[in-house]
């Protein structure tokens, strides 16, 4: 049976891989698994049929048959324990690839996330000006500590490309249109570096043909 996900009927991201389902997207290329895509509009996430695939009303969602997952770290931490090519075999390197999952989610993410809110959703408010450069320094200490761990030699948070850098690159390519990457080379050759994987090629035409109007494939 095909898996299928969801995804924006049309994305506010304006097609620039930023939308969570690009992850899902990239880490089923990176396994060589085919899916299709049923594309859900704002208001029918909102909805009880959307609902009882992801309680908060958020996209992206992943079905196999009668198994259903929410949550991108959920998604790409089950396709990596099933599928080759996203977890070392080895236990240990493998418990590290998994912990850089919830390191890219839990700390790394959170102080991005902070940031696209204070310039997009907050910037008219009177707080902004005074609350932006805070925000912007707590991105950036968390940029020295991941140039620190990448050094000027590895290519990868620990060993051969895994999962966590799936996720790393995802929540890091975040930060693009703030500038704040451009500041940290050794970071910013990582994302690239991610980037340049023909997995993640794939996955983002697809997400950005959706955008464009063209019917989404896997």
């Amino acid at each position: 049976m095909t898996i299928t996900i969801t995804a924006f009927e049309r994305s506010p991201d304006g097609g620039k891989g930023l939308a969570r389902d690009t992850r899902v997207r990239w880490a089923l290329e990176e396994v060589g698994q085919p899916y299709e895509v049923r594309l859900v509009s704002f208001p029918a996430m909102k909805q009880p049929a959307h609902l009882a695939l992801h309680p908060f009303g958020q996209i992206p969602t992943y079905e196999d048959g009668e198994f259903a997952l929410f949550e991108t770290g959920a998604i790409v931490l089950h396709l990596a324990e099933r599928h080759t090519g996203l977890l070392p075999d080895e236990a240990k390197a493998r418990a590290r690839a998994i912990t850089w999952i919830f390191a890219a989610l839990n700390t790394v993410e959170p102080p991005i996330l902070e940031l696209v809110t204070v310039r997009i959703f907050e910037g008219d408010k009177p707080w902004s000006k005074e609350r932006l450069p805070l925000v912007q320094d707590r991105v950036r200490d968390r940029l020295v500590q991941l140039s620190a761990r990448l050094g000027n030699a590895a290519d990868w948070l620990d060993g051969a490309f895994s999962a966590g850098d799936l996720m790393m690159v995802s929540v890091l390519l975040r930060l693009r249109p703030s500038g704040i990457l451009d500041e940290f080379p050794t970071v910013a050759a990582y994302v690239a570096r991610g980037e340049a994987r023909p997995a993640y090629k794939r996955a983002f035409a697809a997400q950005l043909a959706v955008f464009n109007g063209k019917p989404p494939t896997g």
